[in-house]
């Protein structure tokens, strides 16, 4: 994740996928043709910039070049002014029909370097499907989140505010692990609360929501298959989807903590 907003060259060099002219050849005539690099364009004509990019990695050399991709946004006030938390545009693309272009909402944690993907019970992503206007009011969109930015930052603000005991911490991690293990895999649920850096000794609701987060993510988690009885350690996610599913799964699951803490909140939300 860079501090700058990325060059053509850069976004070109990480990932060529943006930059694909046609729809593979797979796709039907229906298939309305989204050029990610024409969207990337238009969106920083309306201040926010790409500061990340990611794109899958494929099996069938075919879809090389067609394969999903996630750019990162930050607004240009973040820019100039960074503060611990930004507010993200995540724009997701394809063209091989496996992804619908959509934008989503998430947040930047510069202390962790991770990105956070808000919950579709939250923000509710703009899907647009590859048929028909591929201006398909884009700019409405990012209006959208621009103007969720400081509600956005308050719901931040509020689970910060949430003091989480040692218990309430535990049932957090324990709820999370099917995000990511399935069932005859099993894991010690502390292991997902121990914190990497000094800054995240604390008991609040948003920093417990990171650490988990970034041990879900990162791996290194050491665990026993119950079926083969082998033992396990898991792998860094690099899959845009499951890293997606795993982020969207654990805001919400601090959206339900919060919710039970501070039920005022849920009901003024």
């Amino acid at each position: 994740m860079s501090k700058f907003p990325l060059t053509q060259e850069q976004l070109q060099s990480q990932a060529p996928a943006l930059f694909t002219e046609e729809p593979h050849f797979e796709t039907s005539d229906k298939y309305c043709f989204v050029s990610t690099i024409d969207v990337i364009n238009e969106i920083k004509s309306l201040n926010w910039y790409p500061t990340s990019v990611e794109q899958s990695s494929v099996k069938d050399e075919d879809k090389e070049g067609y394969q999903r991709h996630l750019v990162r946004f930050r607004h240009f006030d973040d820019l100039l002014n960074p503060r611990e938390n930004a507010v993200e545009l995540l724009l997701f693309n394809s063209h091989d029909r496996s992804t619908a272009f959509s934008i989503s909402a998430g947040i930047y944690r510069f202390v962790c370097s991770n990105g956070l993907v808000i919950a579709e019970s939250v923000f509710e992503s703009y899907k647009i499907k590859h048929i028909g206007d591929r201006y398909n009011d884009i700019q409405t969109a990012i209006d959208k989140i621009t103007s969720f930015k400081p509600q956005l930052q308050q719901r931040i603000d509020n689970f910060e505010s949430i003091t989480l005991s040692q218990q309430e911490q535990e049932s957090f991690a324990r709820s999370s692990l099917p995000l990511r293990f399935e069932k005859h895999l099993q894991v010690d649920y502390k292991d997902l609360l121990i914190p990497h850096r000094d800054e995240d000794t604390k008991d609040d609701l948003y920093t417990t929501l990171n650490v988990i987060q970034e041990n879900l993510l990162r791996g290194n988690i050491s665990g026993v298959n119950n079926t083969t009885g082998r033992r396990f350690t898991s792998r860094e996610i690099t899959s845009i989807g499951k890293d997606v599913d795993v982020n969207q799964g654990l805001w919400d699951i601090a959206e339900r903590i919060a919710s039970i803490k501070q039920p005022e909140m849920a009901l003024a939300a």
